[in-house]
């Protein structure tokens, strides 16, 4: 009812804007005998006081009246067609009156008939926020609303971190994850969607810190897909194939029929296969975390023999073939395990030639970097 009382003001204002010109009576043009008429009306007066003053004589007097009187009414008759037009330019003035109060309210219902929606019912704020409905954004602004005078509200950061991933703002996501998971507890939902927003927000690389989540959601639900199939992508992404596969047939083989994650593990079941020997080891020659970290109890010869050997041949099958993601990312990871940082950075860079930083591969070679605190220079660009 607001809506229509205001529309109604509105189109009221604009009329009596429009409108106010018309109104005004139109003062009549000048003719070209107007000045005659008040000259002769004033050789009347002046003529009236020559005779009583006796400087005319009243024989001169009353003929002179005559001839004035007779150019006075010559003039006067030829003035009237101008008088007379008034009234047609009054007519015209009310039909564009009638025009401005008929058109400008039918104009403008028929604009709002087309573009407006009048059946809807009205919705102030109040009520939206109250019941934001499908409205994503009323749904953020009544939670953050609610949370900025709250802050300590753990089931409050609970059910915005996923509206933050759904709406595509990853960062705020995992810091309401991180809140949330402060303040109430961890539980394998909330675990498993902070480590799905860190591995977002890392372009895909599933970090250390995104792991160790995903850890302790096991630990809390052995049986949980999301934790499940992230920590097997983790092993594909670090080189660790046979692992990898072993992890993602799990998956496989606990997973209901028509589970919606089941295409994607076994695709990455087919790769995997694909490039694992038979007798399920791993590939000569490719440096792991946990083969370094073994070395570490030999002597200090063969240690160093050791792992110069395998980082070499790394090195060497790159440069062979440098269209092998896993690869660059375990020569990157194997020589920042060395202490050999300006190595892991040429590595870096030599990556991201062949996977430029705008495609996933490259992304994950950028966000491994960063994790590990590495320069890749201006293939970042």
């Amino acid at each position: 009812m607001l809506f229509w009382i205001l529309v109604a003001a509105l189109t009221a204002a604009v009329a009596i804007v429009l409108l106010l010109p018309l109104m005004r009576a139109a003062s009549p043009l000048p003719s070209a005998h107007s000045h005659d008429i008040e000259v002769y009306r004033d050789q009347l007066e002046e003529l009236e006081r020559d005779r009583g003053a006796g400087l005319i004589s009243e024989e001169d007097a009353e003929l002179a009246r005559a001839e004035i009187a007779r150019r006075l009414l010559a003039a006067s008759a030829a003035d009237e067609p101008a008088g007379r037009s008034v009234p047609k330019q009054l007519s015209s003035n009310r039909m564009a009156q009638i025009f401005i109060l008929l058109c400008l309210p039918a104009v403008g219902l028929g604009l709002y008939l087309t573009t407006g929606s009048p059946g809807v019912p009205a919705q102030p704020l109040a009520e939206r926020l109250a019941n934001p409905g499908e409205d994503i954004n009323i749904l953020i602004a009544k939670a953050e609303n609610h949370l900025a005078f709250n802050p300590e509200d753990g089931a409050g950061w609970d059910v915005l971190a996923p509206i933050y991933m759904r709406s595509g703002r990853v960062d705020d996501a995992v810091a309401a994850y991180d809140r949330a998971i402060r303040l109430i507890g961890p539980t394998p939902a909330r675990l498993g969607g902070y480590a799905e927003a860190l591995i977002v927000q890392s372009g895909g690389l599933v970090t250390a810190e995104a792991q160790d989540a995903l850890k302790k959601a096991l630990a809390l639900d052995p049986h949980d897909p999301r934790s499940e199939f992230y920590l097997a992508l983790g092993l594909k992404q670090e080189g660790k194939q046979a692992a990898a596969l072993a992890a993602f047939r799990k998956l496989a083989d606990t997973s209901p029929a028509d589970a919606p994650w089941l295409p994607l593990v076994t695709q990455h079941i087919a790769e995997l296969a694909n490039r694992t020997p038979a007798d399920g080891g791993a590939a000569p020659a490719d440096p792991t975390s946990d083969d370094i970290a073994a070395a570490e109890e030999m002597n200090a010869g063969d240690r160093q023999a050791m792992i110069r050997g395998m980082v070499d041949s790394l090195a060497a099958r790159l440069k062979n073939d440098p269209a092998n993601i896993e690869g660059w990312l375990r020569l990157v990871r194997s020589y920042v395990v060395l202490d050999q940082r300006n190595k892991a950075e040429d590595a870096l860079r030599e990556g991201l030639k062949e996977f430029p930083a705008k495609g996933n591969e490259g992304k994950q070679l950028l966000a491994l970097g960063r994790e590990l605190g590495l320069d890749a220079g201006g293939e970042q660009e």
